[in-house]
């Protein structure tokens, strides 16, 4: 079958778009120029929106299996603790932070996309495409030098911060380079400074050090450096242990590492994810710090976005003006979080005696408050994003309760949206008409509503597209119309 979607980069965003692609039946080629799937940990927090996410591909409970539940957050200045954010209230099945190397995310998700039926084709390199308005023309070659002209409807550039996609589409990759410079070791502790279920991050007056619990009672530790000699270099054992002698809590020796590299932090972004037939995804639209462990997040969620939308234009239920969606709702997100991560780094970076007091008293007092527990969870597991600004974000009908258009709606038992990206219906009467004439772009069945006065439209990635009265069916009807015929409500 021919495919209808080049997908390059098999990373965990391109391998999310791949498997959401395939189990919605779209054919589709995804390719990598590296031989074999990474052997790193890389990034390793999985956050409870993209757990949920995961769901419809039945892919949520083989991460969880794989890795290692944290239900809390600590913040400390070397030696007390200043601020506990705990996880276990959020409104989510999955109430922690799940850490999994970035090669069992990969691995899961390779061979979930098998199960579908897709094998990524690795050393596998593009190397330029044409948009030609109706289909894309690109061009790849294979590791015995073999060149290939690849005929498809869409391209999906999953390719990272390098993004061959990206350079040939011309977007400019605006940001900078932070200054400082930070090491990362994943190596196992003779003893934890914290619970095997929590994360800490220590505020020391000489700079930051995280902890973050791994599969195999390993620890991924994370710390700020002097500009090393030879940027090139790699840390080593003793220079971390130097580390936590002086940050640590003290009585902490490291041992048995098992990968160990430099970085700085760039943050990035490019303004639009799409040019004509391609489109952009994780770190080849944007890059920024690993606060909070956002970035792999974001990708993934990038494509959970793209991929419901593409499947519906694939399958003719919905015009190509649908797409415009993606990157508007997306690009704002990525700004968010570049912005949010990029002051939590400046933050814990403070470098003056007094600033660092102010902030540790700030932060001690602030973050001992409810509601700032509250908003500081939903921030950190990503179950506050949405898409209230969007133009497919319908109307509201007042008085109603239960979660706005643009916002998500919290999963249930019977949440899952299965093999088709279908649009649910939370209602307690069913309008036969309405359901009639949508049968592409609405699921077969009702939904318990949470308020029994009201309708929720749901997209298919969880978000509430409309709130109406319990008799306003035209409202469904005319939303659901212009969908279908120009891509969007409001007719973009």
């Amino acid at each position: 079958m021919k495919p209808r979607l080049l997908i390059v980069g098999a990373g965990p965003v391109g391998l999310t778009l791949a498997v959401e692609m395939a189990r919605y039946g779209v054919p589709l080629r995804i390719i990598d120029k590296a031989p074999a799937r990474t052997d790193k940990s890389k990034a390793v927090a999985v956050w409870p929106r993209t757990l949920e996410l995961f769901e419809g591909a039945e892919v949520a409970d083989r991460l969880v299996a794989a890795g290692v539940k944290v239900k809390a957050a600590n913040i400390g200045n070397g030696r007390e603790r200043i601020a506990h954010i705990r996880l276990d209230g959020l409104d989510t099945r999955y109430q922690f932070a799940l850490m999994i190397p970035q090669s069992e995310t990969e691995r899961i998700l390779e061979t979930r996309l098998a199960e579908l039926g897709v094998t990524v084709e690795r050393s596998v390199e593009l190397t330029g495409f044409r948009d030609e308005g109706n289909a894309v023309e690109a061009e790849v070659r294979h590791a015995d030098g073999t060149a290939q002209t690849v005929l498809i409807d869409w391209i999906a550039g999953c390719d990272g911060a390098h993004s061959v996609v990206r350079h040939t589409i011309g977007r400019e990759f605006r940001g900078e380079t932070v200054d400082d410079h930070f090491l990362l070791a994943d190596i196992r502790l003779s003893s934890s400074p914290m619970p095997a279920d929590e994360l800490m991050i220590w505020w020391h007056q000489e700079g930051i050090v995280a902890f973050f619990p791994l599969p195999g009672d390993r620890i991924r530790l994370i710390a700020s450096t002097e500009p090393p000699a030879d940027p090139n270099s790699s840390p080593t054992l003793d220079e971390v242990q130097k580390i936590l002698d002086r940050r640590g809590p003290g009585g902490m020796t490291a041992e048995d590492p098992v990968w160990m590299a430099r970085f700085r932090i760039n943050e990035r972004k490019v303004e639009d994810y799409r040019a004509g037939r391609a489109f952009l995804a994780g770190d080849a639209a944007h890059i920024h710090s690993p606060a909070g462990g956002q970035g792999m997040n974001t990708g993934m969620q990038d494509a959970f976005n793209l991929a419901w939308k593409l499947a519906l234009v694939c399958q003719g239920a919905c015009r190509e003006q649908l797409l415009n969606s993606y990157s508007a709702e997306r690009s704002r997100i990525a700004a968010e979080v570049i912005a949010a991560s990029g002051k939590a780094t400046r933050l814990a970076m403070l470098k003056n005696p007094v600033a660092q007091a102010v902030r540790n008293f700030v932060a001690s007092h602030m973050l001992g408050l409810s509601p700032v527990q509250h908003a500081a969870s939903e921030m950190l597991s990503e179950l506050s994003i949405g898409y209230p600004d969007s133009k497919l974000t319908g109307r509201h009908a007042h008085g109603l309760k239960g979660p706005l258009p643009g916002n998500r709606m919290p999963p249930k038992d019977d949440s899952a949206s299965g093999h088709h990206p279908r649009f649910a219906l939370f209602a307690a009467e069913a309008d036969t008409a309405v359901l009639a004439a949508f049968p592409e772009l609405l699921e077969d069945r009702l939904r318990a509503p949470l308020d029994a006065n009201g309708i929720w439209l749901v997209r298919p990635d969880g978000y509430v597209a409309l709130t109406a009265k319990s008799d306003d069916w035209p409202l469904v009807y005319d939303y659901l119309s212009r969908l279908k015929a120009d891509g969007s409500p409001a007719g973009v």
